[in-house]
């Protein structure tokens, strides 16, 4: 079986695994290590406190010498309620494309690093390769966590990583880091037509709302950084829930906000002007009436932007690939994670983000061929 029609194989039954973020991945990591030891290679696994979910690391090439680590997350996003035209978990190729829920982002990379497999054992690399398989990384980035917290400990830390997100094969040395918040306001209960005797939390939140759009404004008015689409920073507010009754002053207000920074951006100031605002403007007035108020700002996950700047794992990526120019992008990936563990981050993988999280995802076979050939040129570097 050539390395093009092996990768479509191992996508067809990584596919096949249902690894929506909700749940367990370790039917497709006890795949992959079984995969893998049939190819007489060793893999340590970095679970869960529960055992239901873990990230897999393996060792292409010899031991002791820090290597290329090729990056992906083994999760992927709900394909309900999507209206999918065949079984999303299932698989199909038409018009050379093939199409599945995770193709695209990202089951297509790591089957492309798996089927490369034979090929690296085969070869007397002298830098090894390293697979990183994660999981719960459209849930915020949260599974990769826990293995870079192991790097350098019980698992060899790499010189340096290429995260495979789909980049269409496109060389990607920045990205903008979604940080979000939960602010939850606690108030008091009163009879609506008793309203001075109540504190009304749903009337703090707007308040807040209204500064955090002033927050905006001032982010959109930086220096824009014309790599990115949209070229600044991006603030909104995404969820809201209040009040139980139309007659009863809301004792509680709960929102969610979340910031796309760019790379330089001080993300920590800007919960500060929130914080300080909340502080000086609107608690004195509320625990007046009420000394149990209050407003907690809570930053719930944080993936921070990435710039990798002039790094040798641009350099390589970018001859590897054969082109010149690096691209940037808004979405987030795990490269940031990489980069702040002191671990060197690319990112650079097959398909297009276009498809990932649509329904009728898919990847061009086309795409699985010029990752393939990338990792074969990798290959080549790794011996030299």
């Amino acid at each position: 079986m050539d390395v093009t029609s092996s990768a479509i194989t191992l996508l067809d039954r990584l596919v096949s695994f249902d690894t929506t973020s909700h749940k367990s991945n370790r039917a497709l990591v006890a795949f992959v290590q079984d995969y893998l030891s049939g190819h007489g290679i060793a893999s340590e696994i970095v679970p869960t406190a529960d055992g239901e979910k873990a990230s897999v690391f393996a060792t292409i090439g010899p031991a002791g010498v820090p290597g290329i680590g090729l990056s992906g997350h083994t999760d992927v996003v709900p394909a309900d309620p999507q209206a999918w035209t065949s079984d999303p978990f299932t698989l199909r190729q038409s018009d050379g494309r093939l199409y599945g829920r995770g193709t695209a982002d990202m089951k297509g990379y790591l089957a492309c690093a798996m089927a490369m497999v034979p090929s690296f054992k085969a070869r007397p690399l002298r830098t090894p390769i390293h697979l990183l398989f994660s999981y719960d990384e459209e849930t915020g980035c949260t599974g990769v966590r826990p293995m870079i917290a192991e790097l350098g400990d019980r698992l060899p830390k790499p010189r340096a990583v290429i995260v495979g997100e789909p980049t269409s094969m496109a060389v990607v040395d920045a990205h903008k880091g979604p940080v979000r918040w939960s602010v939850d306001i606690t108030g008091r209960a009163a009879h609506s037509s008793m309203a001075p005797l109540g504190v009304n939390a749903i009337a703090a939140a707007s308040h807040l709302i209204v500064e955090l759009q002033r927050i905006e404004r001032d982010l959109a008015a930086l220096p824009p950084d014309p790599r990115f689409t949209p070229p600044f920073p991006t603030l909104q507010v995404t969820e809201i829930s209040g009040g139980i009754a139309a007659n009863i002053v809301p004792a509680a207000c709960r929102f969610g906000f979340e910031v796309r920074a760019l790379p330089g951006i001080d993300i920590d100031a800007i919960e500060r002007r929130l914080v300080d605002f909340a502080n000086a403007e609107l608690l004195p007035a509320m625990q007046r009436v009420a000394p149990e108020a209050c407003i907690a700002i809570r930053q719930t996950n944080r993936v921070p932007p990435f710039a990798a700047g002039s790094s040798d794992i641009v350099a390589l990526a970018l001859k590897l690939a054969g082109q010149n120019d690096t691209q940037a992008v808004s979405y987030a990936t795990e490269a940031g994670l990489f980069q702040a563990a002191n671990v060197p981050a690319v990112v650079c993988g097959p398909g297009d983000i276009a498809q990932a999280h649509t329904a009728d995802e898919w990847i061009a076979v086309s795409e699985i061929e010029s990752c393939l050939a990338f990792m074969d040129r990798l290959a080549d570097w790794a011996e030299a």
